[in-house]
């Protein structure tokens, strides 16, 4: 299925059809504010496993971030942030980045593995932060590659991403066309922090 939502002007019915897929144990295909992608509820198991499979992957061998709504989510899933990491997670978010952790005992629990970090995304689209805050607990998620093409190493058209994706997922929403340019990654787990992939944001450490 394939809604429509427009992300200045949210329409609430599109919102609860998320979030209900989502507590189903569905998997869903979102927009960002970068490149498009999928995802499903960090607290089901079973649409974990579903959306590894989708990656072509074992849960454990996965390296998927989860998306919060604000800040104010993570100490559930991350260890203590010391005051200038916090600070820089405070004036950047939400926007396009990943900031690598350090997680809780709570992520190998979720992952089924020995993880020790975990990738954290607050976009700034406000469809998946709504979304996420109505269903309760982040999601799981990773970015939609196009394996097929040779040129570009992401989906940007949603009607694309229908064609290839509509009988493997639950719901896709079309928030119009993507970009290309992922989020900017920064990792934080060594006492400092440091730019790992430069992508659509611009940050100042």
């Amino acid at each position: 299925m394939l809604v429509e939502i427009n992300d200045a002007n949210i329409n609430q019915r599109f919102i609860d059809q998320a979030v209900k897929a989502l507590k189903k144990g569905g998997v869903i295909i979102f927009p960002t504010d970068s490149v498009y992608a999928m995802g499903c509820s960090l607290n089901d198991k079973k649409a974990l496993n579903k959306l590894a499979a989708l990656k072509g992957v074992k849960l454990k061998k996965t390296n998927f971030s989860i998306i919060c709504s604000d800040i104010s989510n993570l100490s559930d899933y991350v260890k203590h942030i010391d005051r200038p990491t916090f600070k820089m997670l405070n004036r950047s978010l939400p926007g396009p980045f990943t900031f690598i952790l350090t997680a809780t005992n709570e992520i190998p629990k979720i992952f089924d593995t020995n993880r020790k970090e975990i990738g954290i995304r607050i976009p700034d689209n406000n469809t998946i932060r709504t979304i996420v805050e109505q269903l309760g607990n982040p999601i799981a998620t990773t970015s939609l590659h196009d394996n097929e093409d040779e040129i570009l190493d992401y989906f940007i058209d949603p009607y694309e991403i229908y064609e290839r994706y509509d009988s493997k997922v639950d719901l896709i929403i079309d928030g119009g066309f993507g970009s290309l340019e992922p989020s900017t990654v920064v990792k934080c787990t060594e006492g400092y922090c440091e730019i790992i992939r430069q992508g659509a944001g611009e940050i100042d450490l």
